[in-house]
């Protein structure tokens, strides 16, 4: 059987603000069609490691491939090729205030393909706004006028304008309901198997790392120091793996799972 195909590889990344060390000698392949989870506990970089994968963090020494591209050290017109093939929601959806929803959604429309009518990027801003499940109303908004997951769907609309291979997630349940974050999830893992999407999924929320990620992938100590299956993961003789998925938390989350699956029948 062929290997899996890694859409992101990170090799060696170290980054350094003044004189604290935030990542060192960090390696993770993300593969093709997977969601993977990233967690760690305050301070160990989840964000810092997205931000130097999409450009927006220049990290001290390291190497960053995505889709087979090196993303470090080149000059943006090199690489705007690869990052219109990915989508990012931010904390909190990062919506500009002073445009509506569909107008957010249109940015990066805009910014790569400025060729395209009115007309038509007014029909796929408000395509994109129903498939995240907003209501169709919910266009002509702006952000000060939507609650708060409805904001974080309207930033989805916008990571998602571009139809890109890959989407970037950070947090995207925190602030929400356990129903809303429930339903969020569901629409993250429909919205990926309709569209083939590699996820990279920033969350420190368990319930959806049992939901919807195919691996995790744990950061402490500066680096990735496991990366599996939460039944591998909890295999581990990890402290902070140990305390994060054995902690109440995580048994609380192991036994709303056991609950959902279905019990294999005895009988022949």
């Amino acid at each position: 059987m062929a290997a899996p195909e890694p859409i992101i590889r990170v090799s060696g990344l170290r980054n350094v603000f003044d004189e604290q060390v935030v990542h060192e000698a960090l390696d993770l392949d993300v593969y093709r069609g997977e969601i993977l989870g990233v967690v760690g506990g305050s301070g160990t970089g989840k964000s810092v490691l997205m931000r130097s994968i999409i450009g927006l963090q220049e990290p001290t020494a390291g190497e960053i491939t995505v889709f087979g591209e090196h993303m470090l050290g080149r000059a943006d017109a090199d690489v705007w090729r690869v990052r219109k093939r990915w989508g990012v929601l931010f904390q909190g959806g990062a919506l500009f205030s002073t445009l509506t929803v569909a107008e957010n959604v249109e940015v990066p429309i805009r910014e790569f393909y400025p060729q395209i009518s009115e007309k038509l990027l007014d029909e796929i801003a408000a395509y994109k706004v129903v498939m995240t499940g907003l209501p169709a109303e919910a266009g002509p908004k702006y952000p000060s006028q939507l609650s708060g997951g409805m904001r974080k769907r309207a930033g989805l609309a916008r990571a998602l304008a571009l139809d890109p291979d890959l989407l970037f997630l950070d947090e995207p349940t925190a602030g929400l309901d356990p129903i809303g974050a429930a339903a969020f999830d569901e629409l993250i893992l429909e919205l990926k198997q309709a569209m083939g999407l590699t996820v990279f999924l920033i969350t420190h929320d368990l319930d959806t790392l049992y939901a919807i990620c195919d691996r995790v992938a744990v950061l402490a100590d500066g680096k990735v120091v496991a990366v599996g299956t939460i039944p591998e993961l909890m295999a581990l003789n990890h402290p902070w793996i140990q305390e994060y998925f054995n902690g109440p938390r995580g048994r609380a989350a192991t036994a709303a799972v056991d609950r959902h699956t279905p019990q294999r029948s005895t009988q022949d």
